[in-house]
């Protein structure tokens, strides 16, 4: 890969106490990030290169560790190959090399000076890439969302899709009978039905302390914790024909949102990473605006306010008028060439992320801003892809080190963990001890968790077909122990316990069937992926008091961990070829359909048709699946290199053909060694035993450097 000149090295360096940093982010760094902070450079930058000259050796130590192990698993499957597999021998290896560690005694996480959208709130959480502004200020402003507009726009209604040009009656009677269906209830009325109701005062309630807030056109309830408003507008061509003048309802949606750096992006380098920044700063200063084309206008979009109510004794008061927000810094495994350390390798991107980002946030943290983000004054970091508790407890020694680095008071910087990767999930109760007084976050990530079962058993044999590992058994244990131990280690109240994506923005009428499973898990968030998913997903807290159903949740018995270590593997299987290339084709679509998106356009998350040309919202998680599927087959015999080359080309032409309407799309079809998207693909099923973890980061980010190195040659004098 190398007959063309990164960009990085094309872009001036500036050196700062031995650091070798990209003039332009160093001149953001200092000028827009510390100055307003009163922060010294100088200082920073000297303790700033103290920190990575201390961690970084730590992190490769963690890195040669992973692939240690790895080695190791590998070895033990091959030595047993042709012998039925052995689940009490396997554990007892698993713990005799330290991939599982002791149970800690019990404990109960110390958090402190959480908000309460966080700890004692429960509702949909949104993950948004960071690089795109128009998403993020929808993402940010979906605390609020209209229930009308979101049954009214999409297939949740069970009712008749409205007709085009123009408002259907129809359609619009069909929401209102649902939107008093659902005012009956949540907020049920001491006598009658919201539907008798005619919009004079406040109408009695069986529940009178439902009744929150007023102010002119708006009434304000709360259940289950959630707000609910009622716009009054008879002016509003909804309001002018209800009885009530009920023009819409309002429903306290995404409480919080998951600002990605990680796995919805496509950061690569020192010009991506200072877009990713400056709009983290732009959501902590309150000052993020994007300006787009909509139906031949321009518009402009900015964050929402606070929404000012008066309590029924007279007593005024506000609401957020945004989600609270999370930043997701990337794991451990990549750097990054925005700074070269004194040796001239790349800095670790997750180190540089958790510095940047925390200097980012203290702009929230010291009032500098124009909204609050923590009205506790505090850093919402998640970090993912961690393996086991001594990653994670490297991840809280970083954190320290920011602390005192920024002179921040010790936790200031609360942290999410992913429960995404195998070994964090057969040790979690050690991983949330390693982060005891800062956890404020816990979740079950099913694709990446996935992606890890196929890596971490490549050499045990051939995994079952992709669409059948929701039905594995270790998905069940997986998903309740995530559950049952953030329980038993006391998060309740003090922080989230979450669930997974609903990966189909279109079918929302199945989201609403399907989805409220989460919620009665007793998780108090999950993630939808949009403002209307979450809106619609918010019914799902009114229909389940999950902190109601916690204490019946935490006196179940924990599946045992035997359970989780069940490996997914096709013992007797025995696919037609029909099967097998419909399973290759499947896999071959998804990955070829994400990574030309990734490759030639810096796309980290988008809806991509799938193979029957449902959209469906795809990032690196999804492609990690499908990759190690493929090199399972081909590596068991499953299928052949020439089959799995002839998925490849023959999805290239249905990929090409679904995105046919795309300007900017480069054909990969016939172009099968100068479209550097395809061979990325390739490299990624045909090297993806070698990748570490099965993590497709590496080929990605190589491949995309590339890509954008021929682009500038391209580009004219």
């Amino acid at each position: 890969m190398g007959e063309f000149t990164e960009i990085a090295d094309l872009r001036p360096r500036i050196t700062r106490d031995g650091l070798q940093v990209d003039a332009a982010l160093a001149a953001f760094l200092e000028n827009d990030v510390l100055a307003p902070l009163g922060l010294d450079a100088g200082a920073f930058w000297a303790g700033f290169a103290g920190l990575v000259a201390r961690f970084t050796p730590v992190n490769r130590a963690l890195l040669e560790t992973r692939e240690t192990i790895q080695a190791a698993i590998d070895a033990w499957h091959v030595a047993r190959r042709g012998q039925p597999h052995d689940p009490a021998a396997y554990r007892a290896f698993l713990e005799e090399i330290g991939y599982i560690v002791p149970e800690p005694a019990p404990f109960a996480v110390g958090t402190q000076d959480v908000d309460p959208e966080i700890a004692t709130m429960a509702g949909p959480q949104l993950v948004v890439p960071v690089l795109n502004d128009r998403f993020l200020l929808n993402a940010a402003n979906a605390r609020w969302g209209s229930l009308y507009d979101a049954w009214y726009g999409t297939d949740a209604l069970d009712a008749a899709p409205a007709r085009p040009g123009g408002y259907d009656a129809a359609r619009g009677a069909a929401v209102i009978a649902a939107g008093r269906a659902f005012l009956d209830a949540t907020l049920p009325l001491a006598q009658g039905s919201w539907t008798d109701w005619d919009g004079q005062g406040v109408p009695a309630l069986a529940d009178p302390a439902q009744w929150v807030g007023h102010k002119p056109g708006g009434l304000l309830f709360r259940h289950n914790g959630l707000h609910i408003e009622l716009v009054l507008d008879r002016a509003h061509p909804v309001g002018a024909s209800d009885a009530a003048g009920l023009a819409d309802i309002v429903l306290e949606a995404a409480l919080t949102t998951i600002v990605d750096l990680e796995d919805s992006i496509a950061a690569v380098d020192a010009e991506d990473k200072l877009v990713a920044y400056r709009h983290w700063l732009g959501l902590m200063r309150g000052d993020l605006t994007a300006r787009f084309a909509k139906g031949g206008q321009t518009m402009h979009r900015a964050l929402e306010p606070d929404r000012d109510w008066t309590a029924p004794d007279g007593t005024a008061f506000a609401l957020p008028g945004r989600s609270l927000l999370f930043v997701r810094n990337v794991g451990h495994l990549m750097t990054n060439p925005a700074i070269l350390l004194p040796d001239g390798s790349e800095i670790p991107e997750g180190i540089m992320d958790a510095v940047i980002t925390s200097a980012i946030a203290m702009h929230d943290v010291m009032r500098l801003g124009q909204h609050r983000n923590s009205r506790q004054g505090a850093i919402y970091i998640v970090k993912p892809k961690m393996h086991g508790p001594e990653e994670v407890a490297f991840a809280n020694d970083l954190f320290d080190a920011v602390e005192d680095l920024l002179s921040l008071p010790r936790h200031t910087v609360k942290v999410g963990v992913m429960d995404e990767e195998r070994r964090t999930s057969a040790n979690l109760a050690a991983c949330i001890a390693a982060v005891k007084d800062r956890v404020v976050f816990i979740n079950t990530g099913f694709l990446d968790r996935t992606g890890d079962e196929i890596h971490t058993a490549m050499q045990a044999g051939p995994m079952i077909r992709k669409g059948a590992m929701k039905q594995a058994g270790w998905i069940a244990a997986y998903e309740a122990r995530n559950v049952g131990t953030g329980l038993a280690c006391g998060l309740s109240g003090k922080a989230q316990i979450g669930k997974g994506m609903w990966a189909a923005p279109d079918r929302m009428r199945a989201m609403v069937v399907e989805k409220i499973a989460h919620p009665r898990t007793g998780a108090n968030t999950a993630w939808v992926p949009s403002p209307t998913a979450a809106t619609l997903h918010a019914t799902h807290y009114h229909q389940v008091d999950v902190f109601g159903l916690r204490p019946e949740i935490a006196a179940r018995p924990i599946p045992a961990l035997d359970a989780l270590l069940a490996i997914p593997l096709a013992d007797g299987a025995n696919w037609s070829e029909e099967e097998i290339r419909a399973e290759l084709d499947n896999n071959a679509q998804g990955l070829l359909g994400y990574v030309v998106r990734w490759i030639d356009q810096g796309v980290g998350c988008s809806k991509v048709p799938d193979i029957d040309d449902v959209g469906l919202m795809e990032d690196r998680a999804t492609l990690r699946i499908s990759s190690q599927h493929l090199a399972n087959w081909l590596l068991h015999g499953v299928c052949t290199q020439e089959q799995v080359m002839d998925a490849l080309r023959r999805m290239a032409a249905k990929v090409d053909a679904q995105n046919a309407g795309d300007p900017a799309y480069e054909p990969m079809a016939g172009n099968w060694d100068t479209s550097f998207a395809f061979r990325a693909a390739c490299d990624l099923v045909f090297e993806g035993v070698a990748q570490p973890s099965g993590y497709t980061e590496p080929l990605l980010h190589a491949w995309r450097r590339r890509k954008k190195a021929a682009l500038l040659v391209a580009e004219p004098a």
